[in-house]
């Protein structure tokens, strides 16, 4: 007797490095402040942004929100894809730091990042 299945065999994948550069505190730490700092490649909101909550959507559940001020991105884009869902952007040029992202979730509250310009080289401090 045999049986017959419409999935597909498993097969291996290389395991890929996540591309974003991020540093976070732990969970256990107070809630004022920054939460971590984040250090994208380059000025591509909607592509660093994407990248930024498939990392971080796993880990602090699902990301619904992100906002961000427009003073040093080129381009805003109102919605990125994440893990198969979608997450709404929002920008606020006075309510928020130019050096700052907030990302939010309906499970876990609201994170802030710092945001290290992409033209700092890794051995420059920032600011």
């Amino acid at each position: 007797m045999s049986a017959t299945t419409d999935l597909a065999p498993l097969r291996m994948v290389p395991f890929r490095v996540p591309s974003t550069r991020l540093a976070l505190k732990p969970m256990s730490t107070s809630r004022r402040g920054l939460d971590g700092a984040w250090w994208p490649r380059s000025r591509d909101l909607p592509g660093e942004l994407s990248a930024l909550a498939d990392v971080l959507d796993p880990l602090w559940g699902r990301i619904t929100r992100i906002a961000v001020n427009p003073q040093y991105w080129p381009v805003i884009p109102r919605k990125v894809p994440v893990n198969g869902h979608v997450v709404k952007v929002g920008w606020f040029a006075r309510e928020l730091d130019p050096y700052k992202i907030m990302l939010l979730s309906y499970t876990a509250g609201r994170w802030d990042l710092l945001v290290i310009p992409p033209e700092v080289s890794p051995r420059q401090p920032p600011g």
